[in-house]
């Protein structure tokens, strides 16, 4: 049916929810209730048409009636989709250089391990900005809400892979020391750049007030997890003797199998911590199935208009070359991984990195690095043409997309790798260091201080940043708890401690 000006419309509205004509989503002429039906009211519309029916999800997943990518420019659209991805060269040379390590069994190969670890190191780069762009475009055939569970899936899933072959190669003190070093990149670090290079022109940016309200419960019930175990094992009452008493009373088989328990329960309550938080979050109470996150009430302008955006935008990739894309790239990457991992105590060895620095802080990079260098160029290139006096539109809205990857990795990453690592039969449990653990409740502290308004700017992301140096430098100098280490190792915990508890 088509409007014409005068034309009356009678739509059902829900009464006990905020419409999205109120949110701002677009503008509606005035409404008069003329019917005596609870929750029918009549709209005056002048020349707009009606509102399009919702899609359902195989519709939206096959776009019926809209334009989809074929193959053949999906693949172009792919090539071109980052110059990162000429960094994909790396790949097979890395493998080359995994299977010619040198040994002495065979002195004529000539690749080090440091060599197969950095080439390593590049070659996952690229990979992970194809997932991230892969996750990207699977949100147009699977809407916004899932789409962007996709997007922050898909770029843990370098770290989450990471931690899974540590946890098989049973290396838990350095998947632990790599579980609180992608938390405080995430927290500090990404969005502390992010800050920075978004918000150097422009006072302040938005930040989704409806987001950022649940991200602080969701991320301080997480942090404060790995409290309740590290408190536990610093309450337990010491012997008043020293030396070897002392280890076997606080240090042993049966106290690691009650911190087991414990972790693992502890675990599966953070998972329904996630999933009900991802329930409310696609359909909170009082408002229509499947609301999207940008028809909320709160949500900044730009927000909208980038759902919209996305509502009417044309994907590069079609659905099927997208999806086969990702399972290749998740398969690349996860053997790269196994590769990288394999020559990392060697690196340890021969470069003087310590045990503690080399998980929290290298390890974790390997997620960032093709980011961060992104952002950098972008922001000396947006620099310079603002000095030249080139006008360029500055973002008002902030990227805290990494302070959803910390909740995930926390709440969802983190307990199923204690439960995968009691399936495999390996002592993984949520007992970390004390070190670790004040330094990721510091983060936490500050991040939820800097997003409380809703809003930010260059020079908090800079205190971000600058915390972030200040756990790096300190953490050079930090070697580990030897109890916690021992309690991780994957024999017998006294036979452990006799032997330094080394990995």
């Amino acid at each position: 049916m088509s409007d014409s000006p005068g034309t009356v419309n009678v739509v059902q509205r829900n009464p006990h929810r905020i419409t999205d004509e109120e949110q701002g989503l677009y503008s509606l002429s005035e409404t008069t209730p003329t019917s005596s039906q609870p929750g029918i009211v009549v709209e005056e519309k002048e020349g707009r048409p009606p509102p399009r029916r919702k899609e359902s999800r195989s519709e939206r997943f096959l776009r019926t009636g809209k334009h989809t990518p074929r193959t053949l420019d999906s693949l172009k659209a792919l090539v071109f989709s980052s110059w990162l991805n000429i960094l994909l060269v790396f790949i097979p040379i890395a493998w080359v250089a995994h299977f010619s390590n040198q040994n002495e069994e065979d002195p004529e190969r000539t690749w080090s391990y440091q060599a197969t670890f950095v080439l390593c190191f590049m070659a996952i780069v690229p990979l992970e900005k194809l997932l991230d762009y892969g996750g990207e475009q699977l949100t147009f055939y699977v809407g916004p809400d899932i789409g962007d569970l996709l997007v922050v899936t898909f770029n843990n899933i370098v770290e989450g892979t990471l931690a899974i072959i540590l946890l098989r190669k049973c290396k838990l003190r350095l998947l632990q020391s790599t579980i609180i070093g992608v938390v405080l990149l995430h927290l500090l670090l990404v969005p502390g750049v992010a800050f920075v290079t978004g918000g150097a022109r422009i006072s302040e940016q938005d930040l989704h007030p409806h987001l950022t309200q649940l991200n602080q419960t969701l991320l301080t019930i997480g942090v404060l997890t790995l409290l309740l175990p590290a408190a536990f094992f610093a309450a337990l009452n010491r012997p008043t003797q020293v030396g070897e008493a002392v280890a076997d009373a606080l240090t042993n088989d049966t106290a690691r199998a009650n911190f087991l328990k414990m972790s693992r329960g502890l675990a599966v309550i953070l998972l329904t911590v996630y999933i009900c938080s991802r329930i409310f979050l696609h359909n909170p109470p009082g408002e229509a199935k499947g609301t999207n996150l940008a028809e909320h009430k709160l949500a900044p302008e730009e927000f909208k208009a980038r759902a919209l955006e996305l509502q009417n935008a044309d994907p590069q990739l079609n659905q099927w070359v997208c999806i086969g894309m990702l399972a290749v790239t998740i398969g690349i990457m996860a053997t790269t991984a196994e590769w990288l991992v394999d020559s990392i105590d060697f690196v340890e060895e021969a470069g003087g990195i310590g045990f503690e620095w080399f998980g929290l802080i290298l390890l974790p990079l390997v997620s960032f690095s093709g980011d961060g260098f992104i952002a950098i160029l972008f922001f000396l290139r947006s620099t310079w043409r603002y000095f030249r006096g080139e006008d360029i539109p500055a973002a008002t809205l902030a990227n805290a997309q990494p302070i959803d990857l910390s909740i995930q990795f926390t709440l969802f990453w983190m307990p199923f790798i204690v439960l995968l690592g009691w399936w495999l039969g390996h002592p993984m449990s949520l007992l970390f260091d004390m070190f670790e653990v004040a330094m990721v409740i510091a983060a936490c502290f500050i991040v939820n201080y800097v997003t409380a308004d809703s809003k930010t700017n260059w020079a908090e992301g800079w205190c971000l940043l600058s915390f972030y140096v200040m756990i790096a430098l300190c953490t050079w100098f930090y070697d580990g708890q030897p109890d916690v280490r021992a309690m991780l190792s994957c024999e017998n915990v006294l036979a452990a401690l006799a032997g330094g508890s080394e990995e």
